[in-house]
């Protein structure tokens, strides 16, 4: 004989829901969980030389995604490649797997403050990788090839300062910036990933030297910058070591802001010579469709 007493418990609805103020405390701790992970995450990789490669990787792979994000998205699945919200796969035709554990990164929204001045607030964001999704029917945009010399040739192009070729540079130095005309020389005759990884190198810490903002070690920020370059257009990394990382930021005892901010400053100054990048071989990739067209 079925049994239905529980069903004669009729309580309302709205009863059963949250009231505002416990809706907003749930948040309110979900986002400082978050951020919590985020901090953790940020002393981890400045204490452990692979654990920040790792990191680098995963700002190249997310490139358009604050380091915050970055950072959390290494902490909660390192191998992620693709991210997206349910409804985002969904649309692409594609579904979550079951029994998947959502990514949590954070989304910024605008709000007006008591004072009506305007603010940015966060809120958690539930995102998936790839590799969660039943992705049989998702499209994937094949990654273009270019050349070596395109490559370089989009380094150079639009670049602030001007960039000339030298027969001899002091010491071993493959690349230097002159301090009087900011104008940059690059040893001739080198290999093309010598010649990228250096240019790539000091372009960055020409911009990280220009500006007012102090750095804890500019040079080491320029070759993280030139890391991630290298690795997002498939430049040789052999020759990149990150054995100094803990060493590189001895000068300052550094606290949880301050690293958010020197990972931050690499994040920004890469993304300003990749966009430069980009605008130039999206250039050359109109050209070549218009010449197939023909």
């Amino acid at each position: 004989m079925s049994n239905y007493d529980d069903l004669l418990n009729n309580i309302p609805i709205e009863e059963q829901m949250p009231s505002k103020d416990e809706y907003a405390a749930k948040k309110q701790a979900e986002r400082e969980a978050v951020f919590t992970l985020s901090d953790s995450t940020a002393i981890e990789v400045l204490g452990n030389a692979g654990r920040f490669q790792q990191y680098l990787d995963m700002q190249r792979q997310f490139d358009r995604y604050s380091v915050v994000n970055a950072l959390l998205i290494l902490a909660q699945k390192p191998e992620a490649t693709r991210l997206g919200s349910f409804d985002y796969w969904k649309s692409q035709g594609g579904f979550v797997k079951q029994g998947q554990t959502a990514i949590s990164i954070l989304e910024p929204h605008e709000y007006t403050k008591e004072d009506g001045t305007p603010g940015i607030g966060y809120n958690v964001k539930k995102v998936f990788d790839i590799s969660q999704i039943d992705a049989c029917k998702v499209k994937v945009t094949p990654t273009p090839n270019y050349t070596e010399r395109q490559l370089l040739a989009a380094l150079i192009t639009k670049a602030p300062m001007k960039i000339t070729g030298a027969d001899e540079l002091p010491g071993d130095l493959r690349a230097m910036t002159n301090s009087e005309t900011g104008e940059v020389s690059v040893r001739k005759g080198m290999e093309f990933a010598d010649t990228f990884r250096s240019l790539a190198q000091e372009l960055a810490l020409a911009e990280l030297t220009s500006g007012p903002d102090t750095q804890t070690d500019p040079q080491f920020s320029a070759y993280c910058a030139s890391y991630i370059l290298c690795k997002k257009y498939g430049v040789d990394t052999q020759k990149f070591d990150f054995t100094n990382v803990p060493s590189a930021f001895d000068s300052v005892d550094m606290d949880v802001q301050m690293i958010k901010s020197e990972l931050s400053q690499i994040r920004d100054v890469t993304d300003n010579i990749s966009v430069r990048m980009a605008k130039q071989l999206d250039t050359l990739n109109k050209a070549a469709r218009s010449h197939d067209v023909r």
